[in-house]
């Protein structure tokens, strides 16, 4: 089947590629032509687990094309993917002045019958819109779906490739049919495509990530109360998660969610309540509390240090939002430097994908080390942000040798408390 996608971030990547992975001819349109310069030489503009080797076996064999032109990308496709970013405004309504402008150009250009799919997180109603500027613009036929993405950042290829479940939202038998044999080569193992009308499509994305936020922000409150009382959450973690109906999954405790995904489309889930008469009392609570979770370490910093942080030497370990991806968007990690370097601390850090991108934001407000035990040198305490795997069993005495005091705080509990404090730390997690 040939294939468009217009938008060439994160989602759009992704789809592009394994698509073309399953045989189909797919050209991904994207407005920024360094961009698709870079990607024609298969040069990646993310970090994504084995989405680079899919990327250059597919340009290598003729796949997969990249283009910065719209009608020459779309040319001859019989689906066009609108995967276009949709960032919140001030207020946290989600904004969709990419996806209508990309629908708007659209219209002219469709020579015949075309599938168009909203791949983009998007809030209710966003299909009828697309349709209306289309229509506007066509005398053609075609058809608006939504096919919402459940991709996690670090597992993304192979969440594309062996899905849960594929949700297609249309009432078009003939769209249906189209969507259904694109994807049937990732559901023979019988994971459910799940045939929705749209507004059900495009609020199941929204409800999804409203839903994991949640049950991460539960834990969280549940991991804060244990502090008070002297429980140890991670007994709690196990003591729930073995219940069928709560599941192991999303109820390890830290410093919070973060992302590209969770804290806008939260936002724009408790935006589109109030546009619609309804108030998310839930998520209203789901934000505040994260947002305070974002710097859940600090009084325990400030504790440590006699509430003077002023000249304090802290290492970092960590700055991506989570482990296996570059993405610093809504890190919790920067929240709390930010706060410490207010605060007087000095800052070294090491992240084993994410610091180009942190450079961007901070610029050379922090050290940025070559290795983790490089930022431990001289260091007043350890911060770790992000779990990465490369941190959960280190040389603690190589560590302890370098530390200037043997403090370790842990914002995402990837220590044995007990074997921890054997070895001479004063060590402090989140709940336990």
């Amino acid at each position: 089947m040939k294939v468009a996608i217009i938008g060439t971030g994160y989602v759009g990547l992704v789809t592009g590629t394994c698509l073309a992975e399953l045989g189909n001819a797919v050209t991904c349109i994207d407005i920024d032509e360094q961009k698709i310069t870079a990607l024609q030489k298969g040069v990646m503009p993310i970090f994504e687990p084995n989405l680079e080797s899919l990327l250059e076996r597919n340009l290598k064999e003729q796949r997969l094309s990249f283009t910065s032109k719209l009608k020459e990308g779309i040319q001859g496709a019989e689906v066009i993917f609108l995967a276009l970013p949709t960032p919140p405004d001030a207020d946290g309504q989600a904004d969709l002045k990419h996806i209508l402008k990309v629908a708007n150009d659209l219209g002219p250009l469709l020579e015949s019958y075309t599938v168009i799919v909203d791949k983009s997180t998007v809030p209710v109603g966003t299909a009828e819109k697309v349709r209306e500027c289309i229509s506007k613009r066509t005398s053609h036929s075609f058809s608006v779906v939504s096919n919402p993405e459940f991709l996690r950042e670090g597992f993304a290829v192979n969440d594309f490739m062996k899905p849960d479940r594929i949700v297609i939202g249309s009432t078009d038998e003939r769209a249906i049919k189209a969507i259904e044999n694109l994807f049937k080569p990732l559901v023979r193992q019988g994971n459910p495509i799940i045939v929705m009308d749209e507004k059900s499509a495009e609020l199941t994305k929204y409800a999804a990530n409203a839903f994991l936020a949640t049950k991460i922000t539960f834990m969280n409150e549940i991991a804060n109360f244990c502090e008070r009382v002297g429980a140890d959450v991670d007994a709690v973690r196990l003591g729930i998660g073995s219940d069928d109906r709560i599941g192991k999954r999303f109820l390890f405790p830290g410093m919070g969610y973060g992302g590209s995904c969770f804290p806008k489309d939260i936002q724009a889930l408790h935006y589109s309540g109030i546009s619609g008469g309804y108030r998310f009392k839930i998520l209203e609570a789901v934000m505040q509390v994260n947002e305070q979770q974002r710097l859940a370490l600090l009084p325990k910093l400030k504790t440590y240090f006699n509430n003077d942080l002023s000249g304090k030497k802290m290492a970092v370990w960590g700055l991506s939002f989570k482990p296996d991806t570059d993405d610093i968007r809504e890190a919790p990690a920067l929240y709390l430097l930010r706060e410490l370097l207010s605060l007087g601390v000095r800052i070294k850090a090491y992240d084993p994908k994410a610091m180009d991108n942190s450079k961007v934001e901070l610029g050379d407000a922090i050290e940025y080390c070559e290795s983790p035990y490089d930022a431990l040198e001289m260091a007043d305490a350890l911060i770790i942000c992000t779990e990465w795997a490369v941190f959960h069993k280190p040389d603690f005495a190589l560590m302890k040798s370098k530390m200037a005091s043997p403090a370790i705080f842990d914002g995402r509990n990837i220590f044995d408390l007990e074997e921890v404090k054997a070895l001479g730390f004063d060590y402090f997690s989140i709940g336990r």
